[in-house]
């Protein structure tokens, strides 16, 4: 069988993946000897993230990492956990967002708050982002957020059906530059990662029940995204 070609999802992965395996090493471990490896380790996926982004400075990177390094437990490095909102109307629409920080639509969705449930912060979200209350109808999919190539940084993306229940469209002004309901004949552009979530996204508005879906797992990981 014929290896895939190595995109720059892959090395983002790779970069990440080693950086993550040193931090939690050097969390663990009273050996100097290993500590020196690992350090080792960052520096080599600190180079590889470089390959990517020529605006990444190696050694700021590795001192960043460093710093971020905890003892035991807490230095056990993981994805950030994020929550989306896929939230429909009694007219079969889909509540979009238009992010600020990065100028693409997408349903509305946000880092995982300690003290909440995940379905708390579903609907906490819609209600910051857009105004809208919702209720949450069930989870849709789990998403690895690294592997699709719909961020930069390593996180596991929850995403919940939800249902509007009131509440009047007010877009927040930091987080948003503008909050709407789309047909699905008629969403805006550029849409981020439509490919992905679409079907299941109207799928669970428009009542077709579906198993919730998650990323195939690939064997072995490392080859190909």
């Amino acid at each position: 069988m014929a290896r895939p070609p190595i995109t720059e999802t892959d090395l983002l992965r790779w970069a990440e993946a080693l950086s993550g395996i040193a931090r939690t090493g050097l969390g663990f471990t009273e050996s100097l000897y290993e500590k020196e490896r690992f350090e080792e380790v960052l520096a080599v996926a600190a180079d590889i993230r470089h390959a990517v982004d020529a605006d990444v400075d190696h050694e700021s990177l590795v001192d960043e990492w460093l710093k971020g390094v905890g003892k035991g437990v807490p230095g056990y490095v993981t994805p950030k956990v994020a929550v989306g909102a896929v939230v429909g109307n009694d007219d079969g629409e889909i509540l979009l967002i238009k992010r600020s920080d990065s100028g693409v639509w997408l349903y509305p969705t946000g880092w995982a708050d300690v003290g909440y449930s995940p379905a708390e912060v579903a609907v906490k979200e819609v209600a910051e982002e857009t105004g809208i209350h919702c209720e949450v109808v069930g989870l849709i999919a789990v998403l690895d957020g690294f592997r699709l190539g719909f961020t930069r940084v390593p996180l596991y993306s929850l995403v919940f059906h939800c249902r509007a229940v009131g509440g009047e469209l007010a877009p927040h002004p930091l987080e948003t530059d503008g909050a709407g309901w789309f047909a699905r004949d008629a969403l805006p552009e550029p849409l981020a990662g439509y490919a992905q979530w679409g079907d299941l996204a109207f799928g669970a508005i428009e009542g077709r029940a579906a198993p919730v879906w998650f990323d195939e797992p690939r064997d072995p990981p490392w080859l190909g995204s």
